[in-house]
């Protein structure tokens, strides 16, 4: 496993934006994730963790949860052990705490947005988007 620490939540009006980010430390991070998946779910109270989208460590494949698509965009700084998520026209129903989450397999197409895939998640970061 390795220790995620996410950054970066916030309040917002609709329409505006953020940037979260998620630091992975750890001794085997960048040998055992060096080709692995790392990702942001979102939660909001009595609902399920949602995928909202992942990065392939290894060839920067990205993937995203329709609700997102054109509004979220996943970045991955190797040199820092940085995951980022850069959200643009935020929307109250973008409202949920944000978690990073990563796992040393690849990010596979039918895999990647169940959070059961994941060997690793940070404590969350809130995102308040007001109308």
């Amino acid at each position: 496993q390795v220790q995620l620490v996410e950054s970066g939540g916030d309040s917002v009006q609709a329409g505006g934006s953020l940037s979260l980010s998620c630091v992975a430390s750890g001794q085997t991070y960048t040998q055992t994730y060096r080709n692995g998946c790392m990702a942001w779910f979102r939660q909001t109270p009595g609902k399920e963790r949602e995928g909202v989208g992942a990065i392939a460590t290894g060839g920067g494949t990205t993937f995203y949860a329709d609700s997102v698509k054109g509004r979220f965009t996943i970045a991955l700084d190797s040199a820092k052990n940085t995951l980022y998520l850069r959200m643009i026209n935020l929307k109250p129903d973008d409202t949920a705490m944000y978690y990073c989450a990563a796992d040393p397999r690849f990010c596979y197409p039918g895999l990647w947005a169940s959070h059961g895939f994941y060997d690793s998640w940070g404590q969350g970061t809130q995102v308040t988007v007001s109308s």
